[in-house]
């Protein structure tokens, strides 16, 4: 569902010229245009590049409830290989530690989503 809408939103919307820049500036853009999305979720608190265990989580969002957290990782396939890079990218949630915060602050449920994105696509995949 979530991979789904992204996708067609990136069709809709974007240029593949929107990301003829070098590969950091690439992970940016998407980066800037899920928090524009999700900043529009009135209840949500989320923060973006936030620190949290051995580093800094690309979005993090708390519910209103607090009972939710959910981490998201963005990263950007060169190659064109979704697959793998959205799997890179939900191992390095996993090896920093970003959901240290989250823990400590009592957050009883965690959705861990690593997003690869190349030219207009997208791959969601996520962990519970």
């Amino acid at each position: 569902m979530v991979e789904q809408s992204l996708n067609n939103y990136l069709k809709k919307t974007i240029s593949i010229w929107d990301t003829f820049v070098k590969k950091q500036m690439k992970e940016n853009f998407y980066h800037g245009i899920l928090l524009g999305i999700l900043g529009f979720q009135q209840n949500w608190s989320v923060s973006s590049n936030k620190e949290s265990g051995d580093g800094y989580s690309d979005i993090l969002i708390e519910t209103e409830d607090q009972e939710t957290g959910i981490i998201i990782e963005i990263k950007y396939a060169e190659t064109g290989n979704l697959e793998a890079v959205s799997k890179d990218a939900l191992k390095q949630i996993e090896d920093r530690r970003y959901e240290e915060q989250l823990l400590e602050e009592g957050v009883e449920h965690i959705l861990k989503y690593g997003i690869a994105f190349y030219k207009k696509k997208c791959k969601v995949i996520v962990v519970k």
